[in-house]
């Protein structure tokens, strides 16, 4: 069990300027965990910055969005997307998210190997 914020593992990722974009507080960090679970994330995403458009192969990716405005890109499809919403990436498909509020876009991101 993980209890509090200061105990995640929390990592920055940087954009192409070498500015942080976003961040990612891993979630599965604690022994005992499943071994398909590749990342459990709270992600936050400054607005502006993406998540490029990437396929996924041997593994599955969803997306709950807790706060925030995006666009989401389903196989080259753009949806835009709010709090609530719940996107899947089976294994041999591709997507790709992007910030388009104003506030930071907040998600929790998993990623379960076959």
């Amino acid at each position: 069990m993980i209890k509090t914020k200061e105990q995640l593992s929390v990592r920055a990722e940087l954009n192409d300027a070498g500015k942080e974009k976003m961040t990612l507080a891993n979630l599965a960090e604690f022994p005992g965990k499943n071994e398909k679970i590749r990342m459990f994330a709270r992600v936050e995403l400054k607005p502006g910055e993406e998540v490029k458009y990437h396929v996924h192969t041997g593994e599955c990716e969803q997306y709950y969005i807790l706060s925030g405005k995006g666009e989401y890109s389903d196989n080259g499809k753009v949806i835009e997307i709010e709090p609530g919403t719940v996107t899947y990436t089976p294994s041999g498909e591709g997507h790709g998210i992007k910030n388009i509020g104003q506030e930071m876009l907040v998600f929790i991101a998993l990623i379960l190997l076959d």
